[in-house]
């Protein structure tokens, strides 16, 4: 029940876009048509699956071992960057025009805060091996629904009478608070 707890929790309650505003860089960069939004949340669902993997093994069997905890941050950003350039080239192999439209989002999951939050905060809830997967899975997802949702939204804005002043970016960030408050919600079904 708890691992449930925590997949939820990381899906509609604690989603990192909605409710932390982290990583909305590409949140907003990516989200004007579903097709990328869809690529894009996939890439970093696998990027922040890994990543919770990788981490817990390198924070656990390496940094706490042997006393070398003030290198969590640099070995965090490293593991992040190694496996955001596994998935930029296996995209640019296996898609080119999927690559292409994803453009400079792409190695800015790289930066993506949501992820290196990701590391951090398995660690510092002490989650166990099976516990940051899901956490790593479900943050994963809850970006990817949220990119989505937002894509969606804004596929239907494109046709709808926006006042001018608030087109574009403005109009994405109101759409933004709106799916925030939404969110909010859920916060009543599990702490």
């Amino acid at each position: 029940m708890e691992l449930l707890a925590i997949f939820v929790a990381a899906i509609l309650i604690n989603n990192f876009v909605l409710r932390y505003f982290l990583g909305i860089c590409p949140f907003l960069g990516v989200s004007k048509k579903i097709d990328s939004a869809i690529s894009m949340g996939l890439a970093v669902t696998f990027v922040m699956s890994i990543t919770a993997v990788v981490s817990w093994v390198i924070n656990h069997w390496i940094l706490i071992p042997f006393k070398l905890d003030y290198l969590q941050i640099v070995s965090f950003i490293l593991v992040i960057a190694s496996l955001v350039q596994l998935v930029e080239m296996f995209i640019r192999k296996i898609s080119p025009p999927l690559y292409q439209a994803l453009g400079i989002y792409l190695p800015l999951i790289t930066t993506n805060c949501s992820i290196f939050f990701l590391a951090l905060m398995a660690s510092l809830r002490e989650y166990n091996f099976v516990e940051s997967i899901i956490f790593g899975v479900g943050s994963g997802l809850g970006f990817t629904l949220a990119i989505i949702l937002m894509a969606a939204i804004r596929e239907q804005l494109d046709h709808a009478e926006v006042p001018e002043a608030l087109k574009g970016a403005g109009i994405a960030l109101i759409v933004a608070g709106i799916m925030a408050l939404a969110f909010l919600g859920f916060s009543g079904m599990i702490k």
